[in-house]
């Protein structure tokens, strides 16, 4: 049996969400792709483990509070005294959130491939990384790779969202190294707004052939509110989002991706898991922040048996 359901390489950010636009009031909260996703995960009974780094700093001292209250080991957690935690600040108006970082420098972007607890890695059954976890330093990008190798040596299965975000790299760049991770992905997870920038398509059906074509085995194109598309190569089914009142999507995605790796883990088939998913990510986003309101199990099901 393998020591952990999930492991997670990438940065956690402490997240400052705006909550009235055009205001200047923020709540303090918690981010980052990677770690919202194993807390999406933990919060539906996964066992998951996360492999980066943060600041000798009071916002890492707060990490390692909420991991260690939200289930999550932290033994992959490295502590380094001369670099600090990242920071994000998200604003919201008439187009949408949007996103402003302080993370240069940043203690996870200096994660390199003689950092990572291997151990921990191998004794996985599903190593997930993202887009974001290569874009933040060059050193993080080779870390990912190796991750996903000595993953895959060891027999586990790995997932990867692409998670684009070109002001951290150049849009060829971005290409490159997501094709690469995405060719070695056994589960893939991009967003439609994602696969547009790097496939210029339009058409889910033709991003999802994209996806296939790179390599990736199963893919789980996330479409927000109109639900998500999910094709094993064989079988391909289209699934409806929740009618919500959404306030924040901050997390959303990352929520899909955790539940749907949770479910994975307890046995439950591709589309049953992503069907849960997509309710779980629509309840993600009925409050602010992007880790308060990632739902628990029951909820979900509550949200499940409505329709």
């Amino acid at each position: 049996m393998s020591a952990f359901d999930i492991v997670s390489i990438g940065e956690p950010m402490v997240e400052f969400n705006q909550t009235r636009p055009g205001e200047p009031e923020y709540l303090q909260g918690f981010g980052g792709d990677t770690s919202n996703m194993l807390i999406a995960a933990a919060r539906q009974g996964a066992r998951t483990a996360y492999a980066t780094r943060i600041g000798d700093d009071e916002f890492g001292r707060m990490f390692l509070a909420l991991w260690r209250e939200e289930g999550i080991d932290t033994s992959g957690v490295a502590i380094d005294p001369h670099a600090h935690t990242g920071v994000y600040f998200v604003t919201h108006g008439p187009t949408g959130h949007a996103f402003s970082y302080l993370r240069k420098g940043s203690a996870a972007s200096l994660l390199r491939p003689e950092d990572l607890p291997l151990g921990l890695i191998r004794g996985a059954r599903f190593v997930h990384a993202s887009g974001i976890s290569m874009a933040i330093s060059a050193c993080a990008c080779e870390a990912v790779f190796a991750a996903f190798e000595a993953a895959r040596a060891a027999g586990a299965k790995l997932a990867f969202d692409p998670n684009l975000r070109l002001k951290l790299w150049p849009l060829d760049r971005a290409r490159a190294a997501i094709a690469a991770a995405a060719a070695m992905a056994d589960y893939c997870f991009p967003s439609a707004e994602d696969a547009h920038a790097l496939c210029d398509r339009d058409d889910p059906d033709a991003m999802i052939d994209w996806a296939h074509g790179l390599g990736a085995k199963t893919v789980l194109l996330k479409l927000g509110a109109e639900g998500v598309v999910v094709s094993d190569g064989t079988r391909r089914e289209r699934i409806a989002g929740f009618k919500v009142k959404a306030v924040d999507t901050t997390g959303a995605g990352d929520c899909f991706c955790g539940a749907t790796l949770a479910r994975l883990a307890a046995g439950d088939h591709l589309f049953e898991a992503a069907r849960y998913a997509n309710a779980a990510a629509a309840l993600a986003t009925t409050g602010f922040g992007a880790v308060a309101p990632l739902p628990r199990p029951d909820a979900v099901r509550r949200l499940l048996a409505s329709r």
